[in-house]
């Protein structure tokens, strides 16, 4: 067991870069989904609208998605780590104006500020994602981003317990100061952090100059290389259902389990776990990296099927073991996407493929959230009934992924290995 830890440990305690980095991403992550649930309460607080609920999901997604592209550029072109720093910062004041929510004539600032912490956000998460293979190895890289996701996981696993056990017992007050302190304690570990960067040449910045440019020239780059955009489509294609099965996901314990903030927290620690856990199993499942894209379709395949049981039943126990079964198939389709996008994009261009990436993530979340919410509001099914339908359809993207995408994705690695060849001759 020690020997299958050993390299993450090894990684942590010998590179102090990705340490202090991954240190910054632990804390401000325990902030955000310890503060989450806060946000919920306010919302059911002041409001009986399922509606409401969804919008505010709607809200965060649709304000990464808007500001994705400008964050992209801006991650290329300008210092990442005092990007990353100034974000903190903002972060902290933004999250601690969330105490000014009082009443339902005031509910309205809680979306405001959402979209104003979703926009850096926006910023901040390619800005971290494209920094981390400039502070590893390639021996690194996969451990290093294994381990993001693990302690992702982990920390989701406690913010999200904790969370709605603070919610309900200490109020939405204290947790919102102890989500902005967080955003300063990350500030202050990727000030004392080392990031490299690979600028620009001084051709690409007076091209760039004009942000619509930069904008467009990073899409192109994307549209012209396939064996890249393939990897960005991951994400979206995942959360094209998973987005709405999540959402309602807090909807069931309020609704079939009984149970509140409490089930909320118990529903989304399984998936935490689960997002941790299915990196570690993928990797050995699939451990070469020309299967990935391929094993990107049986994860959507799985979660979806994984999910319809939760659909189909009652029990509390049944549904934390199979959340927990298909957001292990989520978080093994997250790694291999990012590793993938990490290895074949150059550093200049990195920042805006991600941005890329969580424009079209942010999107399809949005979208399918919004969608689930009407599909709710308007009885048109039950809770259980829309579950078992969004969850059948995302194993139907799963399909369609394994007989497009995923082909196209084998072309590719033939034609690598033709090359290979051709160049040893």
């Amino acid at each position: 067991m020690f020997d299958r830890i050993r390299p993450y440990i090894n990684l942590v305690s010998n590179n102090q870069a990705y340490r202090r980095l991954w240190l910054s991403q632990v804390v401000s992550n325990f902030g955000d989904w310890f503060g989450i649930l806060a946000v919920y309460a306010l919302i059911t607080r002041y409001s009986d609208s399922e509606f409401l609920l969804g919008l505010i999901i709607v809200v965060k997604m649709m304000s990464l998605a808007s500001f994705s592209p400008f964050a992209g550029y801006l991650t290329d072109r300008f210092n990442r780590r005092r990007i990353m720093i100034m974000c903190d910062m903002l972060r902290a004041v933004i999250v601690a104006g969330l105490l000014l929510v009082v009443s339902y004539d005031t509910l309205w600032l809680a979306y405001v500020l959402t979209a104003l912490q979703m926009m850096l956000s926006a910023v901040f998460e390619p800005a971290k994602t494209s920094s981390i293979p400039n502070v590893t190895t390639e021996e690194e890289l996969v451990d290093a981003n294994v381990l993001s996701a693990a302690s992702w996981s982990i920390i989701f696993t406690l913010g999200m317990g904790f969370g709605g056990l603070a919610t309900a017992w200490l109020g939405t007050d204290l947790v919102f100061i102890i989500d902005a302190c967080t955003y300063l304690l990350s500030a202050w570990f990727i000030y004392r952090a080392t990031i490299p960067q690979e600028r620009m040449s001084e051709a690409e910045l007076k091209r760039t100059r004009n942000p619509i440019t930069g904008i467009v020239e990073g899409f192109q780059y994307l549209w012209n290389n396939k064996q890249i955009m393939r990897p960005t489509l991951a994400k979206a294609g995942y959360t094209m259902f998973l987005g709405a099965l999540t959402y309602m996901l807090i909807l069931i314990s309020e609704d079939v389990l009984l149970m509140g903030s409490v089930g909320i927290g118990l529903l989304y620690s399984a998936r935490g776990v689960g997002t941790g856990v299915g990196p570690i199993i993928g990797r050995r499942i699939f451990s070469q990296e020309k299967d990935w894209v391929r094993a990107m379709g049986l994860c959507m395949i799985f979660g979806g099927l994984m999910y319809a049981v939760v659909g189909m039943t009652t029990s509390l126990v049944v549904m934390l073991v199979f959340v927990f079964i298909a957001h292990a198939a989520s978080g093994a389709n997250w790694v291999m996407s990012t590793v993938l996008l990490q290895r074949r994009t150059p550093d200049t261009f990195r920042g805006r493929v991600f941005s890329t990436e969580w424009l079209l993530f942010t999107l399809a979340q949005s979208i399918s959230v919004l969608t689930a919410s009407w599909v709710l509001e308007n009885g048109w099914l039950t809770i259980q009934q829309a579950m078992v339908v969004f969850a059948l359809s995302l194993s139907v993207i799963g399909i369609l992924w394994h007989n497009t995408i995923a082909k196209d994705e084998e072309a590719y690695q033939e034609n690598l290995l033709d090359l290979s060849t051709a160049e040893k001759r």
